[in-house]
Order: structure tokens, then C-alpha cells, then sequence
């Protein structure tokens, strides 16, 4: 589909954070609607999905402060000022899991929230995985466990209604459907 921007009659930036900034804007929708609407703006973020010769996937428990839980996630990160995704996805998956990988093949994107967000999250399968001698240190807010599971195992788990955020739900998808496309060939 087209990219079809509203109109912007004005604009207020409320907060800039150190990741995210926070406005509320007076739009003209494509429909001719008009109102005033809030919106996350996000650099957008990058997801590995690392996977081992044997098949099993490489994900953290991270705890996250928002959800007052640990989370089940594939490796990820915010894009840093300039960086192209893969390169956020390279370094995520080095600091969040000791391992790096020599071979990427991007899975594809999509929008987190977009209700009330603009950002995209990039998603890469990562093989070919060395661990690394000497991992990076971790980001100060950073509190996680490495786990390997196979795709199916890492399914049950969602399905059996353990928490696991979305960008990687969608990756696993993501990863599912690549994998079936690759049987195919």
C-alpha cells in the first residue's frame, strides 16, 4: 500500500526522551478527518534471530521494567543515530547473548504499534553463531538469561501463555515462514 502521510496543521512536541520523543499533532487525515493525535515518534529497532547448526534459537529473559516481569524475547535493540538495522541487530545480539553470527538473511519488518507509534522493527535470522571469548558488557538496564530453544518449544511456550513480547512472536512468524519457504525450494 501507498504511504499516504496526513497533513500536519500544527505540531507539539511534549517530551523528548533519550530514545523516544512524545508529540500531539493537528492532522488532516487522507479521509478528511481533522483532530488532534498523539504519537511515540521511535527510531525504530532491530531483531536477531539467532539460530544454531542444530536448530535451536537464541533468545533472553529480560526483565523490563514496564511489565514489572521477565519477558521472553529474541535479541533486540533501539537504532542508533545513523546506524542501518543490521548493524543495531549485530551489536544486540553480541551484547544480549554473547554470540555472534557470519551469516544474515533479513526476514522482513513491521510496524510495533502503530496506533500510536511510528516505529518499525527490522528482523534478521542470524547462523553460522560463534560464541564469543569475550562478550561486550551488557547496557546498564539490562538484567536477562541466555536460553536455546527450538522453534516449536519457543511456540508451546507462547501458546501456553508465557510472556513473550511481541516483536518476537512476529519474528517467530517471520522465521516460520521463511523456514517452510526454504522446504519448498
Amino acid at each position: 500500500m501507498a504511504h499516504e502521510p496526513p497533513q500536519r496543521l500544527k505540531q507539539k512536541l511534549l517530551f523528548q526522551g533519550r530514545k523516544f520523543n512524545f508529540e500531539v499533532s493537528r492532522l488532516r487525515l487522507p479521509n478528511g478527518a481533522e483532530g488532534d493525535w498523539e504519537c511515540v515518534r521511535h527510531p525504530g529497532g532491530a531483531v536477531a534471530v539467532p539460530m544454531t547448526a542444530e536448530g535451536k534459537l537464541v533468545l533472553v529473559r529480560q526483565y523490563r521494567f514496564a511489565a514489572s516481569r521477565r519477558l521472553l524475547e529474541f535479541p533486540a535493540g533501539t537504532i542508533e543515530k545513523d546506524e542501518d538495522p543490521l548493524t543495531t541487530a549485530q551489536r544486540e545480539i553480541q551484547e544480549e547473548t554473547g554470540y555472534k553470527a557470519s551469516q544474515w538473511h533479513k526476514l522482513g519488518q513491521f510496524f510495533l504499534a502503530p496506533g500510536y507509534s511510528d516505529e518499525i522493527i527490522y528482523t534478521y535470522l542470524a547462523t553460522e553463531l560463534e560464541k564469543l571469548d569475550t562478550p561486550p558488557g551488557l547496557d546498564e538496564d539490562e538484567d536477562l538469561e541466555t536460553l536455546l530453544l527450538t522453534p516449536q518449544e519457543l511456540e508451546q511456550a507462547i501458546l501456553d501463555g508465557e510472556a513473550v513480547d511481541s516483536k518476537s512472536i512476529s519474528s517467530l512468524l517471520l522465521l516460520r515462514s521463511y523456514l517452510q519457504s526454504r522446504q519448498s525450494d
